[in-house]
């Protein structure tokens, strides 16, 4: 059974075998499955850094302070332009004034965008007219990150190949290459596998794992329900995806 609890306790003991890589969580919704999952991790001695979108489904400051207090790092999950309607002056206006409300929280020095699949407008856009960095921002993944030496796994609709019915959580330059070389896995047990074989070529690369916590959950109706949901957010991404 896979998005399970106990499974993602089989993916991260075989990730601590790797040579290099970092844990990103997007915090979309049901924080408190954030910090279930936080706690894992600091039983299990892995750090992980979790991005906080500013909206009431994801921002608990509580939360928020609990998982940073557990040694993990949160970071700030934007979507101004999605959230100020493509006008680009508010959209950074918007990003700044949410930077500051987190930092008063706890420190912030990452951050990343949000998906935010229906919407016309991606916020990493931003930064084409202004410095991300100059905001005392160190490391935003999609932008800083160096995809020729690092594999970029993400759950994205729920599977580890998700990439085909994502919008905008993939890196489209390197995809088609990741997947000759055998890098496209579609179940957790399938990294495991990987990981676990010491001449598989996922061994070349540095690993930077993308999780949607509110996915993991005990076996029981709400893993069914959100299994469901998913599928059916899949065909619908999928359509936005072909009609690009």
């Amino acid at each position: 059974m896979d998005f399970t609890i106990e499974k993602y306790r089989g993916l991260l003991e075989a990730l601590k075998g790797h040579k290099a890589f970092a844990l990103r969580h997007d915090v979309d919704l049901r924080p408190n499955f954030s910090l279930r999952i936080a706690q894992v991790e600091a039983e299990m001695e892995v750090k992980a850094t979790y991005y906080f979108r500013t909206v009431p489904e994801s921002y608990d400051e509580a939360i928020i302070k609990q998982i940073v207090s557990l040694g993990h790092r949160a970071g700030y999950h934007y979507e101004c332009l999605t959230t100020c309607g493509g006008d680009m002056p508010a959209a950074y206006d918007d990003f700044c004034q949410n930077l500051e409300r987190l930092r008063k929280v706890v420190p912030i020095t990452t951050a990343c965008a949000h998906g935010s699949p229906r919407s016309p407008w991606n916020s990493q856009d931003i930064w084409n007219q202004h410095d991300i960095h100059a905001l005392g921002i160190e490391y935003e993944p999609m932008l800083d990150t160096d995809f020729s030496t690092t594999l970029y796994l993400t759950d994205t609709g729920r599977r580890w190949d998700g990439y085909k019915v994502s919008v905008r959580d993939k890196v489209p330059q390197y995809q088609e290459q990741w997947m000759r070389e055998g890098l496209a896995f579609h179940t957790t047990d399938d990294i495991i596998r990987a990981l676990r074989d010491p001449r598989h070529h996922i061994h070349q690369y540095d690993l930077l794992v993308n999780t949607h916590p509110q996915r993991w959950m005990p076996f029981g109706i709400g893993w069914i329900k959100e299994a469901t949901l998913q599928n059916i957010k899949n065909i619908i991404k999928r359509m936005i995806v072909i009609n690009q």
